[in-house]
C-alpha cells in the first residue's frame, strides 16, 4: 500500500484568496451562508487549515470552481472555473471594485515610504509601491 502524498493546504490558501479577489467576492457572513457553510470556515480555508472534507465542494461553489476543484489543488492539481452564473442569488460583491483598493493601496505605500525611507527617489517608491500592490494582488490579499 503506498502512501498518499501530503496535501498543500498553504497552496489551496493562496489559490482561494488569489480567486476570491479576482471575483471581488467579499469575505463575510453573507456570501458564506449564500456558500452553505460558516465565515470560520471560509477563513480556516484562507489561513491554510484543514476543514471537514464534506465542505470543500462549497468552497468551490463559492469560487465558481468545478466540484472536486479544492481537492485537486491540495493534491498538486488545478482548479477548473465554471461560467460565472449571472445574478446568482446571495451573492454579495465588494462595494469597492479592485482599482480603488490597488490606488488607496499604493497611497499608503508611498506615503509610507516618505516618511521613512530617506534619500529614495520618486522613481524608486513607485516602483516599491507598485511591486507591493502587485505582491498582495497575487496573494489574495487585495
Amino acid at each position: 500500500m503506498t502512501d498518499s502524498p501530503p496535501r498543500d493546504y498553504s497552496r489551496l490558501a493562496g489559490m482561494a484568496r488569489k480567486r476570491r479577489a479576482e471575483l471581488g467576492l467579499a469575505l463575510n457572513d453573507v456570501n458564506a451562508k449564500a456558500g452553505g457553510l460558516s465565515n470560520r470556515t471560509w477563513q480556516r480555508v484562507e489561513k491554510g487549515l484543514e476543514i471537514r472534507e464534506t465542505n470543500y465542494v462549497k468552497i468551490d461553489g463559492l469560487l465558481q470552481w468545478a466540484p472536486g476543484s479544492c481537492i485537486s489543488i491540495l493534491e498538486g492539481g488545478e482548479p477548473v472555473p465554471v461560467q460565472e452564473v449571472a445574478g446568482a442569488p446571495g451573492i454579495q460583491k465588494s462595494p469597492v471594485p479592485p482599482e480603488v483598493v490597488d490606488g488607496q493601496a499604493r497611497d499608503v505605500v508611498q506615503l509610507a515610504l516618505i516618511a521613512t525611507a530617506k534619500g529614495t527617489t520618486v522613481e524608486e517608491i513607485r516602483e516599491m509601491s507598485e511591486r507591493v500592490v502587485r505582491d498582495l494582488r497575487e496573494r489574495g490579499l487585495l
